[in-house]
C-alpha cells in the first residue's frame, strides 16, 4: 500500500491485480452491436462532457480487467452521473467514474475506471468481479494478460477473499 500525503487528507490506496479479459465490445463498437456501430462511449461522451468529465484524452474503449477473487466495495466516485438518456434503446442510465492507474511493464497509465450503474444497466452486464478501465492507447496489450492497478480506496475499496 502506498500513502500520499497533502494538506487536507491522507490518499490511500488499493493495489490489486488482475487479468485483461474480452468484453461485450460495445463500449468500443468492436462488438458489431447495429444499435451502436461506433461504440457506447463515443455516445456517451457528449453527454459526460456537458457535466464536466472530458474522456478525449482516452481511448473510446475499455479494458475488461478481471479481479477475481477479489470484489469492490464503491465508496466515494470521483462523477456520479444520475439519469443519463443517451440511447435511443434502453432506458437511462446512471454511471460511476473512479481514479485509477494501471502498471504494465515499466509503464504507468492514468486513466478511470467506467462504471454503468448495474441498478440501471439492462444488457451487455459484467461479471461482478470485472472492472473496465478507460485509459490512453495502450499498444500489446493483450488477453490474459496480469497487469496491476492502483485505486484510491476513499473512492473504490478493493475487497479481498
Amino acid at each position: 500500500m502506498d500513502k500520499k500525503n497533502n494538506k487536507s487528507e491522507s490518499m490511500e490506496y488499493a493495489l490489486v491485480r488482475g487479468e485483461i479479459k474480452s468484453g461485450h465490445g460495445v463500449a468500443s463498437g468492436k462488438g458489431k452491436d447495429e444499435r451502436y456501430p461506433e461504440g457506447t462511449l463515443k455516445q456517451q461522451f457528449k453527454h459526460f462532457l456537458e457535466r464536466g468529465l472530458d474522456l478525449s484524452n482516452y481511448f473510446m474503449g475499455t479494458i475488461n480487467l478481471d479481479i477475481s477473487p477479489c470484489s469492490y466495495e464503491i465508496k466515494k466516485p470521483k462523477h456520479f452521473f444520475k439519469n443519463i438518456d443517451w440511447s435511443d434503446y434502453i432506458s437511462p442510465e446512471n454511471f460511476y467514474f473512479f481514479d485509477v492507474t494501471l502498471y504494465d511493464k515499466d509503464k504507468t497509465y492514468k486513466g478511470l475506471v467506467y462504471m454503468p450503474d448495474p441498478e440501471t444497466k439492462e444488457d451487455h452486464i459484467q461479471k461482478p468481479t470485472i472492472l473496465e478501465l478507460i485509459l490512453p492507447k495502450i499498444k500489446d496489450l493483450d488477453y490474459g494478460v496480469m497487469v496491476d492497478i492502483a485505486l484510491k480506496k476513499d473512492q473504490l475499496d478493493i475487497i479481498a477473499k
